[in-house]
């Protein structure tokens, strides 16, 4: 809005200044009224010009709390996503063990700001006795989920 302002303030300058030149004009030499006419659609087209950028600026800043607005909505999604995890048996692929992998969901922990789940598969040793073993896994590499009720 500062610069619809400026230019509304520079128009008025323009028109006390032109005011004052034809107050004060020799009646033998008037005014170019080309001239004059010529200026003042050159103030009018930047008092658009100004309108029109404060719009654009408008725009961009609702466009980016929009943004902000869905980052945090899809952030809620996937902690709701995670939770309802908890306690289910997912399976995920292992690039470790390169396999697929199936165990619990013990918990919710968080990886540079995103949920991450916690789970625990049950794996045979080098002795062939069982063992648990956890691995963090992201959202996106939980392949299928067995619903436990």
């Amino acid at each position: 809005m500062e610069g619809v302002s400026a230019a509304s303030q520079q128009r008025l300058d323009f028109m006390t200044l032109l005011v004052e030149e034809l107050r004060n004009q020799n009646p033998l030499e008037p005014m170019d009224h080309q001239q004059m006419a010529a200026q003042l659609a050159q103030f009018s087209q930047l008092e658009e010009s100004e309108k029109m950028n404060t719009n654009l600026e408008t725009i961009n800043e609702t466009i980016g709390n929009m943004d902000s607005s869905f980052q945090a909505a899809m952030y809620l999604a996937e902690l709701d996503y995670a939770r309802s995890l908890l306690a289910q048996e997912v399976s995920f692929y292992s690039d470790y063990y390169d396999q697929m992998l199936t165990g619990r969901v013990e918990e919710i922990n968080y990886d540079s700001g995103l949920p991450s789940l916690a789970v625990q598969v049950t794996m045979v040793n080098e002795e062939g006795q069982n063992e648990l073993r956890e691995f963090a896994v992201a959202l996106e590499e939980v392949s299928s989920i067995k619903n436990e009720q």
